[in-house]
């Protein structure tokens, strides 16, 4: 996610107007969290800028992971903060919140979704609905179902969070959730839309995912001759000017500006503040808040950081490949981030 993530945690980075960990607490909020711990470490200060001491209406509290050494050693640095029945949710992946509803109504249960190539997640095996096996990144994938990243546990498990060091030199979570398989039932729950984010690709397909559950909104002004079709959400504030087209599907956040001829051809997200200049072609893209496309520029496949402004008749492609790993990523040269992205 380099260079992306040199100026925002993963988790900060925006999914239609929101940082992506936004859209997985919303979830846990709709599902029934009575509170949100969050743990931290890298540029921490963006995540407690923006979520407080309140979200949602739950109380927020915050825990430092110091040893970033696995995904069982990240909820053991929460251990203080847990009493009781406790999920755990990945904050850099994108769920549907109504998967993330029936994961809550189990005291022992892991999200699962069908993939094509498992060898990069971790890998279940169910029988009727019950967990057999879970193994992290297996050469030969006993499933396809790959682990989702989103968990309950019984209370007691917080005090089984030392397991042994994995052959990858982690503390893995999956081994937790073996061992909890050994002494109870654990429910495999597949989710109906799930994306791990791990490449600026994902990025794009994430703001397309979630857009998938939206409704056509237009709260901003949009001009009389302006054309806007599909599922498309632009903020208040945000314009699109005379001539322009936006096709969903399609993000403008608030304040944005769409020029006059310009398009946006969906799956697209301006983020709040940014703008995209006359006659100017954007497809396939994000453009975090603030960015600034500049006259007759064309964009496509490609994710635009903050403070990046792009002169008139700029022409920038990624290079899309089967893979997936060919979006190109940009980011400001001159720029820190003071506090983080301004949603």
């Amino acid at each position: 996610m380099q260079p992306l993530t040199d100026i925002a945690p993963k988790p900060m980075l925006p999914v239609c107007g929101q940082p992506l960990a936004a859209h997985v607490a919303d979830a846990a909020v709709a599902a029934g969290a009575s509170e949100l711990v969050f743990v931290v470490g890298y540029l921490e200060d963006q995540v407690r800028e923006y979520f407080g001491e309140s979200y949602g209406g739950l109380p927020v509290t915050y825990v430092v992971q110091a040893d970033v050494t696995g995904t069982a050693s990240a909820v053991r640095a929460a251990r203080s903060a847990i009493d009781g029945e406790f999920a755990v949710l990945n904050g850099d992946t994108v769920l549907d919140p109504e998967s993330v509803v029936a994961l809550f109504e189990h005291d022992a249960a892991v999200a699962v979704h069908p993939v094509d190539d498992p060898r990069e997640y971790g890998v279940v095996s169910e029988r009727d609905g019950i967990i057999t096996d879970i193994v992290e990144k297996p050469t030969n994938p006993p499933s396809n179902l790959a682990n989702a990243g989103a968990y309950t546990f019984p209370g007691e498990v917080r005090e089984r969070l030392d397991v042994a060091e994995s052959e990858r030199g982690e503390y893995e979570l999956t081994d937790v959730v073996a061992e909890l398989c050994e002494r109870q039932p654990v429910r495999a729950v597949e989710t109906r839309r799930w994306l791990d984010v791990a490449r600026p690709a994902d990025l794009i397909r994430a703001n397309e995912l979630v857009l998938g559950d939206c409704a056509p909104t237009v709260a901003g002004t949009a001009s009389g001759d302006a054309v806007v079709e599909g599922v498309v959400v632009v903020e208040e504030g945000a314009s699109i000017a005379a001539e322009a087209t936006v096709r969903g599907p399609a993000f403008v956040g608030r304040n944005a500006v769409i020029g006059q001829g310009a398009v946006v051809q969906g799956p697209a997200a301006i983020g709040a503040n940014a703008t995209v200049g006359a006659n100017a072609e954007v497809s396939k893209s994000v453009v975090f808040p603030g960015g600034d496309v500049g006259e007759d520029v064309r964009l496509h496949d490609v994710v635009l950081g903050p403070q990046c402004q792009l002169s008139r008749e700029t022409h920038l492609a990624g290079l899309s490949d089967e893979s997936g790993n060919g979006t190109a990523s940009f980011v400001a040269a001159d720029g820190g981030l003071d506090g983080g992205l301004r949603y």
